[in-house]
């Protein structure tokens, strides 16, 4: 394709936007009552309160700023393993904070240890690289680590396809502690030796499931076989998502130390219980009548379609335009600044419909999406899992309607009641 030449606007800098948050919702308490199970040897205590650990001064006071005010369950538990230097694979709902769960501790460990400032080198020494499937999921992970590190000489930078490589090299050259990349331009970069990885400590994968499977597995064996990488006993290696299926667990023990721990908040890979799931049965030509119909009903309300092709999601933004519903879409054929314009749209409410592909469905985190509609419900129920996860985060409610049409998705069946039973 043509040369990219988009260089994304920089990020506001001023206080008050680095540490912007989500207002918790009234069920935030009851986090709290999921069982959680940690399977290994000798698990460290869980932490009841952010004040229980003794990180230095300025990141609790970060902490508080952005919002956090006790630990949610996944929290609990993962911050004392990775202070105690552990690997660990994590597992709990969608929304429930497992961002915060790696960030902090990482950030603790890092200011504790000093971190070697290295501005404006050739090639710089990331301590930590933190990996996730989706550009708009590794933004966000980025500007949530912006939050933790504020007030501190840690230098976080992000870096993702679809921008200008030279400009994803000028951010490192800056000067480079907590890479937060896809694997995609990750690879491109350490390639072309502007990352040297033998100071790696921390090596994150964030939706580890996604990152583990047909999608990147292979980019992720690429990456820890690097001769600079250090091999998985000389470095701490996280994983975390909403679901994991068996396979993946078995694929993640190649990553990991044999005495990692896992954690499970609630059910592996249960749906979130914030949201309240429909299932419709609806026929593939009625699909279009019952999605205007549902979007009339709620009004302004934000809402996230999902669709099963790109050339989908563009045709039904287009057709609810047509029906004056203002709606943009956003999927892997959209330039990149495209898709930043259509997440903006959707944030600020100019677009209260986002019709998305897959490219959506996992860790992003936009306050008061109050639905999400399956137009196409997906091919595995992960999916669906993390798809409808967009709405009722961080302890608020949300809604999820499902248009299941036995011819295509019978193979959903199952899998299904058995996430609805739960």
């Amino acid at each position: 394709g043509p040369k990219v030449t988009y260089v994304p606007p920089p990020p506001p800098d001023d206080e008050q936007a680095i540490f912007a948050h989500y207002q918790t919702g009234m069920n935030f308490d009851k986090y709290d009552e999921n069982v959680v199970e940690v399977s290994g040897l000798d698990p460290p205590a869980a932490l009841m309160s952010f004040a229980d650990t003794n990180m230095c001064h300025t990141l609790t006071v970060n902490i508080a700023k952005a919002g956090y005010s006790k630990p949610t369950p996944v929290q609990k538990y993962s911050i004392p393993i990775i202070l105690a230097g552990r690997d660990l694979m994590a597992c709990a709902q969608t929304g429930s904070g497992k961002t915060a769960a790696f960030l902090v501790p990482v950030v603790a460990q890092m200011m504790r240890d000093g971190v070697t400032a290295s501005s404006f080198k050739e090639r710089q020494e990331p301590e930590c690289i933190i990996t996730a499937p989706t550009r708009e999921l590794i933004n966000q992970i980025f500007l949530e680590a912006r939050k933790f590190v504020y007030g501190t000489c840690i230098r976080p930078v992000v870096i993702y396809g679809g921008t200008q490589t030279d400009y994803s090299i000028r951010q490192v050259k800056q000067g480079c502690n907590i890479l937060c990349a896809t694997p995609g331009r990750l690879l491109d970069i350490i390639g072309r030796g502007k990352i040297g990885l033998h100071n790696v400590k921390y090596l994150v994968l964030d939706e580890a499931d996604r990152m583990l499977d047909m999608g990147f597995g292979a980019d992720m064996k690429k990456l820890v076989s690097f001769p600079d990488m250090p091999q998985k006993d000389k470095r701490q290696t996280l994983m975390f998502s909403a679901t994991f299926p068996e396979e993946v667990q078995r694929l993640a023990c190649e990553f990991l130390k044999t005495d990692f721990l896992f954690v499970v908040v609630g059910h592996a890979g249960g749906a979130c219980s914030d949201v309240q799931q429909n299932i419709l049965q609806v026929s593939q030509y009625f699909k279009r009548d019952k999605l205007i119909e549902i979007l009339h009903s709620i009004g302004n309300e934000r809402t996230l379609v999902f669709v099963d092709t790109k050339k989908k999601a563009d045709f039904i933004a287009c057709f609810l335009c047509q029906e004056n519903i203002p709606a943009t879409s956003i999927h892997g054929d959209r330039e990149q600044r495209e898709r930043e314009i259509a997440l903006r749209d959707f944030r600020s409410g100019k677009c209260p419909v986002l019709v998305a592909t897959s490219v959506a469905a996992r860790g992003l985190d936009i306050e008061n999406v109050q639905h999400v509609i399956n137009f196409d419900l997906p091919s595995t129920i992960e999916e669906y899992v993390h798809r409808i996860g967009r709405t009722g985060r961080c302890g608020n409610t949300g809604k999820a309607v499902g248009f299941f049409d036995n011819n295509s998705d019978g193979h959903l069946a199952q899998p299904l009641i058995k996430v609805l039973s739960d």
